[in-house]
């Protein structure tokens, strides 16, 4: 297949765990390493000969790696090393702070123009692969509404942001779709549905010793971009119950237009037809899943950056083509 393109992972939590193994299972493809901020020493890959470095050695390695995926959250981690590693290699990343993603854009944009690299920011699965059902819909069916439901299922970016409020050990959190909002969107309802009514947050939280409980729980709850929004419930637990209970990570959700088209979508004449669209996902593991997104799209940022298409980039900016192994003729035939 000639040259493979030379993967490096930084950070290794879940995420990156998920892009090792999603790595393994592209054959145009190698890892480079992971790179930790914790002693390379301590950390223990899933496949034994993956390399682990310092991330005080990523400099050192630009000459080595073709694109880096950063495995870090997005509450603090991502605003952060997205500009820094943009400078340094072309990267994907996850952010997933959907208010704040011009922001992010732009921070990422200036490094990678100004170093010549191609930076794919804000893909997974949401931001990312809804992201687009959400623009074809609303493309294909301009008179309509637009709706996104999440869950039930484990956000990794919302159970990063409460494990970083003070006082909490340790935690995560569920999304809870309306099912009847749902339902009645597939019924072609177009209802005025407010953020409340369409999702639930539930959060488990393990508190470190001493923490005043009303005060995380109070933190949590109006934590703006996260939880301020929703009607959010927060049950705390002992590290035991959550270890049993609540250690694997489902999610999923769902993307639906639902809009008229023919003469009564303008004449409002009676003869208009109400068409829906609907996207869905169902995840047995959130991490990993989402990490297969990212190194569909490292691949793409490769492509790119070997045209000379440098600077931040969206999936709003990728064609489909460049995410897949096969190349534009193959594709033609075998999928077209």
């Amino acid at each position: 297949m000639g040259n493979k393109i030379r993967i490096g992972i930084a950070g290794y939590g879940n995420l990156g765990r998920g892009v090792e193994a999603s790595v393994a299972q592209n054959p145009d493809m190698e890892l480079v390493g992971v790179f930790t901020r914790r002693d390379p020493a301590t950390v223990s890959p899933a496949q034994p000969e993956t390399q682990v470095f310092a991330w005080d050695t990523l400099a050192a390695r630009t000459g080595d790696v073709d694109v880096m995926i950063l495995c870090g959250g997005s509450a603090s981690d991502l605003p952060q090393q997205s500009p820094e590693l943009a400078g340094l290699f072309n990267i994907v990343d996850s952010f997933d702070t959907h208010a704040n993603v011009p922001a992010h854009f732009a921070a990422v944009d200036a490094p990678a123009l100004e170093t010549k690299h191609t930076a794919v920011i804000s893909t997974g699965w949401d931001p990312g692969m809804f992201s687009l059902n959400r623009l074809f819909g609303e493309a294909i069916l301009p008179q309509g509404k637009t709706y996104t439901f999440w869950g039930r299922g484990v956000s990794q970016g919302h159970s990063d942001a409460i494990r970083r409020v003070p006082g909490v050990a340790a935690g995560v959190q569920y999304t809870l779709p309306a099912q009847p909002a749902i339902e009645a969107v597939r019924n072609g309802e177009q209802p005025e549905l407010s953020t409340r009514e369409k999702h639930t947050r539930e959060c488990y939280v393990v508190l470190e010793e001493g923490a005043d409980a009303a005060a995380v729980r109070e933190t949590i709850v109006s934590m703006p971009n996260y939880f301020a929004d929703y009607d959010t419930t927060v049950h705390f637990i002992s590290a035991e119950e959550l270890a049993e209970q609540h250690n694997s990570m489902p999610h999923g959700g769902f993307v639906m237009r639902s809009g008229d088209t023919g003469h009564g979508a303008v004449a409002q004449d009676g003869t208009a037809h109400r068409q829906v669209i609907e996207y869905g996902l169902t995840l047995a593991d959130n991490p990993s899943f989402t990490a297969s997104v990212l190194v569909a799209y490292a691949r793409a940022a490769y492509r790119l950056a070997q045209a000379g298409n440098f600077g931040a980039k969206t999936v709003f900016d990728i064609a489909p083509g460049l995410l897949d192994i096969r190349f534009a003729g193959e594709l033609r035939r075998e999928l077209l």
